[in-house]
């Protein structure tokens, strides 16, 4: 937010006043790609500025290792492969998969929100059904 309000919103307006100097503007280009970089900007702004309004900051001793809860690590058997997996339960933004961090959103997440160690979860996949054991749960 810092980089676009402070680095990308000063240079789209020096953009679109170059662009200004170069005579009418009902037929230049370049202002109105300077014009578009412009909107972009400021879409991706507010989207940000909408995202911190609502951010809460989960303090770590505050989430239960009794429950499947966000910030949890969660260790699965997939009770059909025999193999253990585990997650660590995030918000969509920090989701990655390559690190094991999974949406609360994501299909997984969703069904293991609130299950306790020794629950087995259900999850609908295109082609199969997903039937895990929760192992374990830590913080």
């Amino acid at each position: 937010l810092q980089r676009l309000e402070q680095k990308e919103r000063p240079k789209v307006i020096q953009a679109i006043s170059e662009a200004r100097e170069h005579g009418d503007i009902s037929e230049n280009a370049e202002y109105d790609a300077a014009k578009e970089m412009q909107a972009h900007n400021e879409q991706k702004i507010a989207e940000l500025e909408d995202k911190l309004s609502r951010a809460r900051i989960i303090e770590e001793e505050n989430i239960s290792a009794d429950e499947v809860r966000v910030g949890a690590t969660v260790t699965l058997k997939d009770l059909d492969l025999n193999e253990e997996i585990t997650y660590i339960l995030v918000s969509e933004a920090e989701a990655d998969y390559e690190q094991n961090k999974i949406s609360l959103s994501s299909p997984v997440g969703q069904a293991l929100l609130g299950h306790r160690v020794d629950d087995v979860v259900e999850v609908k996949a295109p082609g199969r059904l997903l039937r895990y054991k929760i192992v374990s749960i830590s913080r």
